[in-house]
C-alpha cells in the first residue's frame, strides 16, 4: 500500500479497490447508473448523472469521491454495502490529487463485452458443460463468456460475455432461469456471476480474491450458490442479495467443486488435498471427512462431486481415475484406516477424472478423464456399477453432462469440440465447435 509521500499507483493501489468493491455493478454487462469502471476513460467520465466522476487534480470536485464518502456512517456507494475504509477513500483522494494517472498494463484492460464479444481464431478449451433442467439448453464455457447452445447442438442461443477471461463452471439454476458462473483471471481476480437466461442480462457479479473461482452450485431451492477458492476456502451466498452466509476453511488445498445435500442444509466439497468434506450450512461448521483420512488411501486430489438426485449419496472423481459413490453421513464411528462411507467403486478410466455426474433419474453415472492427450468417457449403471459404454476421444475430457432425458451425454475438453453421445451405445451422434472460428488475417490478429 502506498504511503503519504509516495505516488499512488492506479494499478497497484486503486484498481484493486474498484475491482473488489465496484466493478461487479459497473461493467459493460451491468452498467449500474450507466457508469462503467472497467474502462479507464469511462471511469473518469461518469454515468447518468452527467457529472465528471474524476476531475484530475481535484478530488473535491470529483463526483466519485462524494459518492464513496460516508455521511453519518453511510455512503451512497458501494450501494447496499459497507462504505469503503478511511484508508481506501484517502488513497482514492490522493490518487486524484496527484493527477489520476493510469499506469495499468494493457493486458489488464477489458477488451470484450456483450456488444464486442470475443473473436476466436481457434476453438477454446472447454472446462464446463451443463444442461438446463428443462432440457432446452447446454451451457458451454468459452473465453470471457458462457456459450448457451440449444441442447440438440443445432445452434447458439446466447453469448453471456463478462469480465472473467477464464470460465471454470457454468451451472443452471433448478428452475432453468439463471446461470451461476465461477471463473476469473488467473493471478489477478476471481469472480462469481449470475445471469438471467430470458433477458440475457447479468443480475450481479462479485469480484472475490486474486485467483479464479471453482465449482459453483445451487441449493435445491435455488436460493443459495456455493463455490470454492484456490485459497482453500469454501463459500456460499444468498442469490437475492449476494450476502455471504457460509465461509469455511477446512481444506488444505484448492476447493474445486461443491454440492448441497437434498434438503440444502449441508454442503459437500472436494479439493486437491485428496479429501471430500461435509459442512453444516446454518452453522458454517466442518462436520466430517466423507472420504478416508488415512494417508495414501486416496492417490491424488478430487476434482468433481455430484449428489444423487433423490438421496444423500455422493459421486466423486479425481486423480486415481476411479469414480466412487459415498454416503454423505457417517453411521459408524471413525477408525484409523476406515473408508466406511464408501458404497461402491465403478470401472476405472484412463488418467485423471475431471468431471462426473448422475443422470436426472439417478440410475446412471458418467465420468470423463484425460491421459496423455487422450480423453475417455464412461457411462455405468448406478446400482450395480456395470459399464454401459466407453468412448475414447481426441484431447483430454474436462467436462461431461447428462441431458435430463437420460438418453444423451455431452462431453468436451481440450479439443474445443462438444460431442453428443448416445448413452445406450456410446455412439457419437453429433460433434460441433461451440464458437465461430475466424479464419481471416484480421481475425487471427484479434
Amino acid at each position: 500500500m502506498a504511503d503519504d509521500e509516495a505516488n499512488i499507483s492506479y494499478y497497484k493501489d486503486i484498481r484493486p479497490i474498484f475491482q473488489s468493491h465496484c466493478q461487479g455493478c459497473h461493467q459493460p454487462a451491468k452498467k449500474g447508473g450507466e457508469y462503467v469502471m472497467t474502462d479507464f476513460a469511462l471511469l473518469l467520465q461518469g454515468g447518468e448523472s452527467e457529472e465528471a466522476a474524476v476531475v484530475t487534480g481535484k478530488p473535491a470536485e470529483s463526483y466519485l469521491v462524494s459518492l464513496i464518502t460516508p455521511v453519518d456512517g453511510k455512503a451512497e456507494m458501494p450501494k447496499g454495502k459497507k462504505p469503503l475504509s478511511v484508508v481506501e477513500i484517502d488513497l482514492i483522494r490522493k490518487w486524484i490529487e496527484q493527477g489520476a494517472e493510469n499506469d495499468a498494463p494493457a493486458s489488464t484492460q477489458l477488451k470484450f463485452s456483450m456488444d464486442n464479444p470475443p473473436v476466436y481464431s481457434a476453438a477454446p478449451v472447454i472446462t464446463s458443460l451443463h444442461y438446463s433442467p428443462d432440457g432446452k439448453y447446454l451451457a458451454v464455457s468459452g473465453y470471457h463468456e458462457v456459450l448457451v447452445h440449444h441442447a440438440d447442438g443445432s445452434g447458439l442461443a446466447a453469448r453471456l460475455v463478462g469480465m472473467s477471461e477464464r470460465i471454470e463452471t457454468a451451472r443452471f439454476s433448478p428452475d432453468s432461469g439463471k446461470i451461476a458462473v465461477t471463473g476469473g483471471s488467473p493471478g489477478r481476480m476471481g469472480e462469481l456471476q449470475v445471469w438471467d437466461i430470458n433477458s440475457k442480462s447479468l443480475l450481479f457479479a462479485q469480484t472475490i480474491g486474486y485467483d479464479t473461482l471453482y465449482g459453483a452450485n445451487w441449493s435445491p431451492d435455488g436460493t443459495l450458490i456455493s463455490y470454492g477458492c484456490p485459497d482453500n476456502t469454501t463459500h456460499a451466498i444468498q442469490v437475492a442479495d449476494g450476502k455471504e452466509i457460509l465461509f469455511n476453511g477446512a481444506h488444505n488445498g484448492w476447493v474445486l467443486d461443491t454440492v448441497f445435500s437434498v434438503n440444502g442444509d449441508h454442503l459437500v466439497t472436494v479439493s486437491r488435498d485428496r479429501s471430500m468434506k461435509l459442512i453444516n450450512v446454518p452453522t458454517q461448521r466442518f462436520i466430517d471427512n466423507v472420504t478416508s483420512i488415512t494417508p495414501g488411501a486416496l492417490k491424488g486430489g478430487l476434482n468433481s462431486v455430484d449428489r444423487h438426485p433423490g438421496k444423500d449419496e455422493l459421486l466423486c472423481g479425481g486423480a486415481d481415475g476411479v469414480p466412487k459413490v459415498y454416503k454423505m453421513f457417517r453411521d459408524k464411528a471413525r477408525k484409523i484406516g476406515d473408508d466406511f462411507n464408501l458404497i461402491r467403486a465403478y470401472p476405472a478410466l484412463e488418467g485423471r477424472i475431471f468431471s462426473t455426474q448422475f443422470s436426472k433419474d439417478g440410475t446412471r453415472i458418467v465420468s470423463g478423464s484425460s491421459f496423455n492427450g487422450v480423453g475417455q468417457v464412461k457411462i455405468a449403471n448406478y446400482e450395480d456399477a456395470k459399464e454401459i459404454s466407453s468412448i475414447d476421444l481426441d484431447g483430454g475430457i474436462f467436462a461431461v453432462a447428462f441431458h435430463p432425458d437420460g438418453t444423451t451425454v455431452a462431453a468436451a475438453g481440450f479439443s474445443g469440440e462438444v460431442h453428443l453421445i448416445e448413452v445406450a451405445t456410446g455412439k457419437i451422434t453429433k460433434s460441433f465447435v461451440p464458437v465461430n472460428i475466424e479464419t481471416t488475417v484480421a481475425g487471427a490478429e484479434e
